[in-house]
């Protein structure tokens, strides 16, 4: 095929005009390359090397969720739910998903619709790429809204995923405060003259994020554990360390038993899994002045409203820490508060909205409700959250369990008795998920109060 000369190139003849060419833009995508690392997210438009498998992704995902809008899974999940398999064949490529109902099922739980699910993952705005210093060398996606992460596996850390599936969903059916990520579904993409690619779609815990002003990723340990801040004053996102956070406190007063409990509770579970090396991830924000105080009328007249509109809810105090558990997942049991200030609703997509006020009881005079719409707020404990946040008394806290999937295996114990040798008297990330747990755990204990 004949090829017209680039600009300012008229004689150049064509295959090496084609290596100039593509020289060029090489030089240009390391160029930003090296800016994208600093900045850490940026957006992938028709320039980008992803472009074209995001856009199929996208084309993927709308209709094996729209499958699931048709045709709503039932509320008792059986065998063959979890063992699924659907292929669908698109123009330029095909989509697999699997346990397509359970994931169904689990985004229902968290109280989302799978609309809302479809409308972010399948947006007309350009996905968002986060360069990442992982060392599983996955590419990581995050939806223009922010709120979900689309990230690459292997196959192994796939079928790990699927194989333990059933009692993932039983550890957060048990505990719905549960600080693991939450998986929302599993893919693989097969494009002609290409290599297949798995990828999880994961809620972030970092959402919404619009406020947050310190981002850290913890593992309990010294060793490699400290990042270089940003310059002060710098828009640049940087997820800082272990060491980086010395000297600070997760200030949670009375919640802070129930965390530690979960912490407990949810890396007990992943010790049954014989993994290590996950990270607890941690940001915080300081609360509005009317955020502050949750023993304060606005955080109980919420749970005293939700009682008056729903008789047969038990009564709760927002600011106590209750114990990990179930709770009930009728609408009286879940926040109506959390509205996104910038949405009219909240990042759950719950519409619960008073426009008047609602009785507290027999008797009482019916108090003057605040606009919920402007607050961004998360009762936890006592109340279902689908969200990674709790609040302090100054600070709000996003915490969320990732990385599950690293088995503790011989390859792993040949690497922890070499970092032995190495950092003697040091702590190090690759210990047995027992001593991992526990090690984590303590963290949690000697950094709140």
């Amino acid at each position: 095929m004949e090829m017209s000369a680039a600009p300012g190139a008229p004689g150049m003849p064509g295959p090496q005009r084609q290596r100039r060419s593509g020289t060029v833009k090489r030089r240009r995508w390391g160029g930003l390359r090296q800016q994208w690392k600093l900045l850490g997210l940026f957006e992938i438009d028709q320039q980008h090397e992803f472009y074209g498998l995001t856009c199929m992704m996208k084309e993927g995902l709308a209709a094996a969720i729209q499958t699931t809008v048709d045709n709503p899974p039932t509320k008792d999940l059986s065998d063959d739910d979890f063992r699924s398999e659907v292929t669908q064949v698109h123009k330029d490529f095909t989509l697999e998903t699997f346990a397509g109902p359970v994931f169904a099922s689990l985004r229902a739980s968290l109280g989302m619709t799978e609309e809302e699910y479809q409308k972010s993952l399948c947006s007309e705005s350009c996905y968002l790429q986060f360069i990442s210093n992982s060392k599983s060398k996955a590419d990581f996606f995050l939806t223009n809204d922010k709120r979900f992460f689309l990230k690459t596996q292997n196959k192994r850390e796939i079928k790990f995923l699927l194989a333990n599936l059933k009692i993932y969903m039983e550890h957060l059916r048990k505990y719905p405060h549960s600080l693991l990520v939450k998986f929302l579904g599993v893919h693989r993409i097969r494009i002609p003259r290409s290599r297949k690619k798995y990828f999880m779609v994961m809620q972030s815990v970092f959402y919404p994020d619009d406020r947050i002003n310190a981002r850290y990723d913890i593992k309990g340990c010294e060793v490699s554990r400290w990042t270089e801040p940003a310059p002060e004053g710098s828009q640049i996102i940087v997820v800082l360390k272990d060491l980086n956070f010395e000297g600070q406190f997760i200030n949670l007063e009375r919640q802070r038993s129930w965390l530690l409990q979960q912490v407990e509770i949810d890396t007990n579970f992943l010790q049954r899994l014989n993994v290590l090396d996950y990270s607890l991830l941690l940001a915080h924000q300081p609360l509005h002045h009317d955020e502050r105080n949750q023993s304060l009328s606005f955080a109980s007249l919420i749970v005293r409203t939700k009682k008056s509109v729903n008789p047969g809810s038990s009564p709760v105090h927002a600011g106590a820490a209750g114990v990990p558990g179930a709770v009930p997942d009728d609408d009286a049991s879940r926040p109506s508060s959390e509205a996104n200030s910038s949405h009219g609703r909240d990042p759950t997509g719950s519409r619960f909205s008073p426009t008047r006020p609602e009785h507290v009881g027999p008797g009482t005079d019916t108090p003057e409700i605040p606009d919920f719409k402007a607050q961004n707020r998360r009762l936890l404990p006592n109340l279902k959250n689908p969200l990674h946040v709790i609040d302090g008394p100054e600070q709000r806290y996003f915490i969320g369990i990732i990385d599950v999937f690293t088995v503790y295996s011989f390859k792993k114990r040949l690497e922890h008795l070499w970092k032995s040798l190495r950092h003697p008297g040091k702590s190090f990330s690759t210990v047995s998920p027992h001593t991992y747990s526990r090690r984590l755990c303590q963290w949690v204990q000697d950094h709140t109060k």
